[in-house]
């Protein structure tokens, strides 16, 4: 096993973290030294090569499990927050979590599996999915599957993570700032200091999560919810409700105004020039949005959407799994066209179809 730590400088290294069987490759887990003993930022993969990666990296750094004081979770996600337990298990680090995810990770851990098939078998559906594609679904839900879902053994913090606040962490300074779209509780964390290299323009570190990637799109769906079942409006009206592109799109221009020197993404390799990155997808959205409503000259359902859209392989080439989160992704697209007033739904169809306006 190769151990992949890198020291950034001024007490800031990272460690790919592997995520198994993900195009994505790694996690990238940071590792913030503070006057109290040292901070992840994210954990990685609950795996057992993962882990041992982990252990190692903290080691490459020059520390022990024993000596980490606390845990900073970006979000949710089972390849940034999978290994909280464990860590928390060998160290007794706290664990904090901005609390819109920390409330997904309670309901994820307290949630019937069924319920997740169930739900997710009506938002399909409701989006007009085929029934060869709901078949395996209502398989699953008839022989009691679901049960290893990513998420259900995932620690519930015991911190929480509060927007622009300045963390506790004695020796840096590091503020909060709440970036919803990819998840509710997204948070970045703005290391407020100078750059180890005074030539950087800008001022600061960004630990960026999944919100700012230097070279991919981080996935904007609907916010899961459910318990709240059938009739739901995520999942039968996507103009009501929740708007996560909106959100990803305002807290982009916040991260924007910011101006950090360099970011250090969860993901790939840092990077300078935030606002130029910014700036890009933004423009992406904006393309992708225009991009739809030239779709919907045609009523679509949400499925035919999806069907019909770009993506980075063709919708015949795009595994099982991969088809429910595109899904997921063109109805928060809607949603924000909904919202704008760009698209409405037909009245009397059903499954629902969408059309342009305007």
């Amino acid at each position: 096993m190769t151990t992949r730590a890198t020291d950034h400088k001024g007490g800031v290294w990272s460690i790919a973290v592997p995520i198994p069987d993900n195009p994505l490759g790694h996690t990238l887990v940071h590792l913030l030294e503070t006057d109290r003993g040292p901070v992840l930022i994210d954990t990685g993969w609950d795996d057992p090569d993962s882990w041992e990666t982990l252990v190692a990296g903290v080691t490459a750094c020059g520390f022990g499990l024993t000596d980490l004081h606390g845990v900073l979770i970006t979000h949710h996600h089972p390849d940034h927050h999978g290994l909280s337990a464990k860590v928390r298990e060998a160290s007794g680090a706290w664990i904090a979590m901005h609390a819109a995810d920390t409330a997904v990770v309670r309901r994820t851990r307290e949630a019937d599996p069924g319920q997740w098939l169930d739900y997710l078998l009506t938002k399909l559906a409701a989006a007009g999915a085929p029934d060869d594609h709901l078949a395996p679904l209502r398989k699953a839900r008839a022989t009691g599957g679901g049960r290893k879902l990513p998420g259900r053994r995932a620690a519930l913090p015991d911190r929480g993570i509060d927007p622009g606040a300045l963390l506790d962490l004695p020796g840096r300074r590091v503020r909060a700032i709440w970036t919803p779209g990819h998840t509710p509780g997204h948070v970045c964390l703005h290391l407020e200091e100078e750059h180890p290299s005074a030539r950087t323009p800008g001022f600061g570190r960004l630990f960026s999560g999944d919100h700012l990637l230097p070279g991919i799109t981080p996935h904007i769906g609907l916010y899961e919810a459910p318990e709240d079942g059938p009739g739901a409006h995520d999942v039968e009206s996507p103009g009501e409700g929740t708007d996560p592109l909106g959100d990803y799109l305002d807290s982009l221009e916040r991260v924007g105004r910011l101006a950090p020197a360099e970011v250090l993404p969860a993901h790939q390799h840092a990077f300078a020039d935030a606002g130029g990155r910014v700036r890009a997808l933004i423009a992406h959205h904006e393309e992708r949005l225009t991009r739809l409503r030239a779709l919907l000259q045609e009523p679509r359902t949400v499925w035919q959407l999806a069907v019909a859209m770009e993506w980075n392989r063709p919708w015949e080439q795009i595994p099982y799994g991969s088809r429910n989160i595109a899904v997921s992704e063109a109805e928060a697209h809607l949603r924000r066209l909904v919202k704008l007033g760009h698209a409405e739904g037909v009245p009397g169809s059903g499954p629902v179809r969408y059309r342009a306006v305007g």
